[in-house]
């Protein structure tokens, strides 16, 4: 494929080619990393962390070990309560 070229708009943005959004599935709204190079500019793609699904793990592993540890509700209470005045 022979090498388009883009310009970058007032913005900063740039337009990529619809040939390499296909060939490379890039989508809208995907997320990426620019790194300054030697060359120019590279842009790494990376994956939107799920924070949300990750904390209900982090939640599930948590309350798991507290009732493993047998740690009451109460015991809880009163360490947010001491967490909260500092």
């Amino acid at each position: 494929m022979p090498a388009e070229m883009v310009k970058m708009s007032a913005k900063g943005q740039l337009v990529v080619p619809q040939q390499i959004r296909q060939e490379e599935d890039l989508n809208e709204g995907d997320i990426f990393i620019p790194f300054a190079i030697k060359e120019g500019v590279l842009f790494k793609r990376i994956e939107k962390p799920d924070f949300k699904s990750e904390f209900q793990k982090i939640s599930k592993d948590v309350q798991k070990r507290f009732k493993q540890i047998e740690i009451k509700e109460d015991v809880i209470k009163e360490a947010i309560l001491w967490a909260r005045k500092k």
